[in-house]
């Protein structure tokens, strides 16, 4: 360190009051220091004087970086004027689009929760957990949507009673909300519907996945429902062996059977109303070998001879349904996606079975069948 470093340092980190410098003296010092060291490279600098380049160094983080409070402001409250001034990028203008001067077909969130009043069949109301997912368009020259707007457009009538209706004046709220050409709401939820015993007399609570769909394209409003049917599929090639091990050879043979998913989605026509339960209660009229929830050992035995009286393959499945949904005159469009997730084999046993124009796609997407598992 050379004299005229020591000398000022001293100066600097002395603390008698005495000869303790100024406030204006230090400063004026800073200043000499920032001078002497701006003509060298900062890093040979700091290798022959590492005190003094930490001095400016720190000196110069603290001028540039200020002093924030660590406190949160729970008394400070908002008006008009201070919101106008909160930036708002998603909103920004068309020149902060980035990629593709393109429309969007789908924007919005998905998955946001909350409570939702049912009116079931046979009974009264029942509130049951609902996943929202809704979604506007969005032109080629608009940057973004506010993805707030939709939850807040939602809520308006969430305490209401579901009914396609409700879902529509949702759909009319977000399109005005957002400016948008086209809306889509989707509700997920699992239905809890009393199923009987095959011959004890036991019932218990079988909960299905169900999904409810309002699109609005083009000013044309569509009501869409999905449901996933669980059965069990007993195979009928597998069925005739066990049979001729039997009769053939007296052999025991047992053909194998496994747990089955369809997923039938279905238009409802404008002005009629399906239940939940119309639309189970026509898959177990097709497929009756449905998963049961309470057994005992007769209910057991009465399965087995179900499935012996209904084997089916998935091809079989997927026309069995279309036989129960083609003829109501409530229904459109429709969709039947089966998977047989074999017993047999490695792999799954697939069909797909669609009517008209809604549902019709020549790509599907890759995890389709893979979201078809049951897990109990």
């Amino acid at each position: 360190m050379n004299t005229f470093h020591q000398d000022i340092v001293a100066d600097l980190a002395s603390d008698t009051t005495d000869d303790r410098p100024s406030d204006a003296a230090a400063a004026e010092a800073l200043q000499l220091l920032r001078r002497w060291a701006a003509p060298s490279d900062m890093m040979a600098f700091a290798e022959r004087n590492p005190e003094t380049a930490a001095m400016i160094l720190a000196e110069g983080r603290d001028k540039a970086y200020p002093n924030l409070s660590r406190e949160y402001p729970s008394k400070f409250a908002v008006d008009a004027g201070y919101i106008k001034t909160l930036p708002d990028l998603q909103n920004g203008p068309s020149s902060l689009i980035k990629g593709a001067r393109s429309s969007i077909q789908h924007v919005g969130i998905s998955n946001f929760r909350l409570p939702i009043r049912y009116n079931m069949r046979d009974n009264g109301p029942l509130t049951l957990e609902t996943a929202v997912t809704g979604t506007v368009s969005l032109e080629a020259e608009k940057k973004g949507i506010n993805m707030s707007r939709i939850m807040r457009s939602f809520y308006k009538h969430a305490e209401k009673t579901f009914s396609y209706e409700v879902m529509a004046a949702a759909l009319d709220d977000y399109k005005a909300d957002l400016e948008s050409f086209d809306a889509r709401i989707q509700m997920r939820l699992s239905f809890p519907m009393k199923r009987n015993s095959l011959r004890s007399g036991l019932e218990g609570y079988q909960y299905y996945k169900i999904a409810l769909e309002m699109l609005c394209q083009a000013g044309v409003k569509r009501k869409i429902a999905h449901v996933d049917y669980v059965y069990s599929s007993t195979c009928p090639c597998s069925l005739e062996l066990s049979e001729h091990a039997r009769q053939s050879r007296g052999q025991l043979a047992t053909p194998h059977s496994q747990r089955s998913v369809a997923r039938i989605s279905v238009e409802i026509l404008p002005g009629e109303c399906l239940w939940f339960e119309d639309l189970i209660d026509m898959c177990n009229s097709a497929v009756p070998t449905e998963t049961q929830v309470m057994v005992k050992r007769e209910d057991e035995q009465a399965f087995a001879e179900l499935n012996a009286a209904n084997p089916i393959f998935v091809e079989d499945a997927a026309r069995l349904f279309c036989e129960a949904l083609q003829d109501d005159p409530r229904i459109g469009d429709f969709r039947i996606v089966a998977s047989h997730q074999e017993s047999l084999h490695s792999h799954d046993a697939i069909s797909v079975l669609t009517r008209g124009e809604t549902f019709a796609q020549a790509s599907f997407d890759p995890n389709l069948f893979a979201t078809l598992y049951h897990v109990g």
